[in-house]
């Protein structure tokens, strides 16, 4: 890395500069990052036990989980050591680490909320091709495309970004390594690669969203033609949660990286990053879990199993 030798730390943004507030957003934190391993935790015990829901929904609906898990601790974990401690710096390889988990994850969550409307755009729209199209052998390679993506584009992002020379310190105006806020710090005569970065980001994000968007218009006109109001009920209530989060981690990651720097703030980046990098790995598991009864009957066997051992 070309710039290696002359940095060998950044200074993350603090959530606050009183020790009680530091403490107390300590506090937020740790129950968020507790209440998405608990979540993301059951989901994957309970789809791992419960022999019925090996059905393509519920193994992607586990593979978003452990996406949704990583993610968290990735990011979360060292944002509370630092409010604890009240200290604000994370080493230069411990940044370009967490800029690459960060991305691996993210990316192949992404790809996994497009999987995951691929499937349910075949279950309604295409139903009786469904069982030949979506085999156990046909989701294991999408599922593995996801994670295969999600590598090779954090791969890319974190070694072009760590390669441009920085000119404009080491503060980074975010509670973690964050592609925009590293960008920021580099020399400006390299704004082609800036750009280079962005755009892919944007043009893989964008071929995504418009995909989902075009697989739900065809998912709402094939529900509003099912003649029982049972059949339309059920429907929605399968793809509305998916619709919810989807909408949710889009629209804050894209104005999160794509804002114009004219608006740019320091409390607007880091209420934006906290929407997309930290609330939906503890929301997913209750948004997904709530309306399906299969799913929430397979988590309390879980639990009282755990607690008959204990």
């Amino acid at each position: 890395m070309s710039n290696s030798s002359s940095i060998s730390h950044f200074l993350l943004l603090a959530f606050a500069d009183t020790r009680q507030l530091q403490l107390l957003h300590f506090c937020l934190l740790l129950g968020i990052s507790l209440a998405a391993l608990l979540g993301n935790g059951l989901i994957i015990s309970a789809v791992a036990c419960s022999h019925h829901l090996h059905t393509p929904m519920f193994f992607f609906l586990l593979n978003l989980a452990l996406s949704d898990l990583g993610s968290i601790c990735t990011t979360v974990p060292k944002a509370m050591h630092n409010s604890l401690w009240d200290i604000s710096t994370i080493s230069y390889s411990g940044c370009a680490a967490q800029v690459f988990f960060f991305l691996f994850f993210m990316g192949a969550e992404l790809s996994l909320l497009t999987v995951m409307c691929y499937y349910r755009y075949r279950s309604i729209c295409k139903p009786l091709h469904y069982g030949t199209l979506l085999g156990s052998r046909a989701c294991a390679h999408m599922a593995e495309a996801a994670w295969a993506s999600g590598f090779v584009l954090s791969l890319l992002h974190t070694a072009n970004t760590f390669s441009l020379p920085l000119c404009q310190g080491n503060a980074l105006g975010q509670f973690f390594c964050e592609i925009p806020q590293i960008l920021k710090l580099s020399c400006s005569h390299f704004i082609f690669r800036k750009m280079w970065i962005s755009l892919v980001a944007f043009c893989l994000s964008s071929g995504c969203f418009v995909f989902i968007v075009f697989s739900y218009v065809q998912i709402f006109r094939a529900v509003l033609r099912i003649p029982s109001e049972q059949g339309r009920h059920k429907a929605f209530s399968t793809c509305l949660p998916h619709l919810a989060v989807v909408s949710l981690f889009l629209s804050t990651g894209f104005f999160a990286y794509l804002k114009p720097p004219s608006i740019s703030s320091p409390s607007l980046d880091l209420a934006l990053s906290v929407l997309y990098s930290v609330v939906p790995p503890a929301l997913n598991p209750l948004i997904y879990s709530l309306r399906n009864q299969e799913l929430k009957a397979a988590i309390w066997r879980v639990m009282n199993g755990w607690f008959q051992k204990h």
